[in-house]
């Protein structure tokens, strides 16, 4: 492995995401992503030059039309009006939603 993750980098990652972690949950998250940058670093010694790149797994060859996604159709939109009537709380626009970010 290249790099480690340590303390102070789970630290600052839950700080960013908002995450309050306790200190008994801080090793363990230490611990775990260490083990995925292991894994990562793993799988980039896989020899992949005779793999084409994909951007879907539905392009894999052998994939049936079934397993494909659907069809991109165009459908009509919604009524503003009903929909806004049904919000809990609307300015006739857009909906109203109660503050999540303290920050």
């Amino acid at each position: 492995m290249t790099a480690k993750v340590t303390l102070d980098d789970v630290k600052r990652v839950a700080e960013l995401a908002h995450l309050e972690l306790s200190q008994d949950e801080t090793p363990g998250m230490v611990k775990d992503l260490n083990a995925i940058l292991d894994y990562v670093a793993e799988l980039n010694e896989l020899d992949t030059s005779g793999v084409a790149p994909l951007a879907q797994v539905s392009e894999l060859q052998g994939a049936t039309p079934d397993a494909s996604l659907r069809a991109d159709v165009v459908l009509p939109l919604l009524d503003r009006a009903a929909v806004m009537a049904g919000a809990p709380e609307s300015d006739g626009a857009f909906f109203k939603v109660p503050k999540v970010i303290e920050r």
